[in-house]
């Protein structure tokens, strides 16, 4: 096979000053690449015309920029990966794209207008694709039964996580924390009642930026009786989040829909105990090392929230069945199994 392919990578999500979860696996996924793929060449294309000078000293020696304009002219690689579900409008000798979700277009956790233009760009991504790459079997299956395409051009590779060097057991504070975006697919109406549940003395820290329907949850904040023990923070950059998963002492993470659920790895990864949905990819992530309510139970989630509040043992049992679950999610072996797509393609 030959070793010198060139291959380009929608990096644009890599580029964002307030990195989300697809953020960090555009950032890995080029990382890793670069590194395992010394003998390849890598372009990582990206939509602004800028492109930060603090990003510029980070690419590798194998690895150059370029931008990419809608149309994908200018680009004539081996291999055009679309690291977001979107890909430029001409087609490419040969292509691929993650998917990470479909949320979009199963229930109204966004505006009208952006749901159009999300299902043009997914419906065009899964066409211009020779082979998908789908972030775990649920996305596998959204992708097969809402875009109609035939599960052999379909290949899941789950994110990864990177372990700390030495997770806290131990002593935490009590502290419940929600990682993720302020918005009503994460259903964190639901979470500020049922945290009126938990003991006095424990706080709720939810540590992410306002997004569609964050005002629901403020007015439910200032509604509750718990209200004074209830923090958010906006954005929180990744030193700061590293502390706050050191800290803390369970992570209540009740989306009513994710594609993967990052939070949840990253938690499990520093020794966390984990409350989540029994729906869409997130049994499947925590794979029986996590509590499993139903979302839209608030009483369930209210019991739940209590129940380890109350209960140490069953915070430390989950913490270690956590770690050990984290442990079979290396980044690494995301980005070797990405790189079995592409030499799938480039034979």
């Amino acid at each position: 096979m030959r070793s010198r392919w060139t291959i380009a990578l929608d990096a644009t999500y890599s580029l964002d000053g307030e990195p989300t979860g697809i953020s960090v696996y555009s950032r890995e996924i080029l990382r890793g690449l670069t590194a395992a793929w010394p003998e390849a060449r890598f372009l990582a294309c990206y939509r602004p015309h800028r492109f930060p000078r603090s990003l510029r000293a980070l690419l590798p020696a194998n690895c150059r920029r370029r931008v990419l304009f809608e149309h994908g002219w200018g680009l004539a690689p081996d291999l055009f990966h679309g690291l977001n579900q979107r890909m430029p409008a001409r087609r490419f000798r040969r292509a691929v794209s993650t998917f990470h979700d479909l949320f979009v277009l199963t229930a109204e956790y966004s505006t009208p207008d952006y749901r159009r233009r999300f299902a043009e760009q997914a419906r065009l991504a899964a066409a211009r694709s020779d082979l998908i790459i789908a972030v775990s079997a649920f996305t596998a299956a959204q992708v097969r039964d809402l875009l109609g395409v035939e599960p052999g051009r379909i290949r899941v590779v789950p994110h990864g996580v990177h372990l700390p060097e030495a997770p806290r057991g131990g002593n935490r504070e009590p502290l419940v924390l929600h990682v993720g975006a302020i918005q009503k697919r994460k259903n964190l109406v639901r979470l500020v009642r049922a945290f009126a549940r938990v003991p006095r003395g424990w706080r709720l820290v939810l540590a992410g930026s306002a997004g569609f329907g964050a005002d629901e949850v403020f007015e439910e904040i200032a509604r509750s009786p718990r209200r004074d023990e209830i923090l958010v923070t906006g954005y929180v950059p990744q030193t700061r989040l590293e502390e706050l998963y050191q800290r803390a002492a369970v992570l209540a993470f009740p989306s009513l829909d994710e594609g993967f659920g990052l939070p949840v790895l990253e938690a499990m990864a520093h020794g966390l105990p984990v409350l989540t949905s029994n729906r869409s990819a997130l049994p499947e992530v925590t794979g029986g090392a996590a509590l499993l309510v139903d979302p839209e139970d608030t009483e369930a989630l209210a019991s739940a929230l209590e129940q380890l509040a109350l209960d140490e043992d069953l915070r430390q049992r989950l913490a270690e069945q956590g770690l050990a679950r984290a442990a079979l999610f290396p980044w690494r072996r995301a980005v070797e199994a990405t790189r079995r797509v592409y030499e799938e393609l480039l034979g």
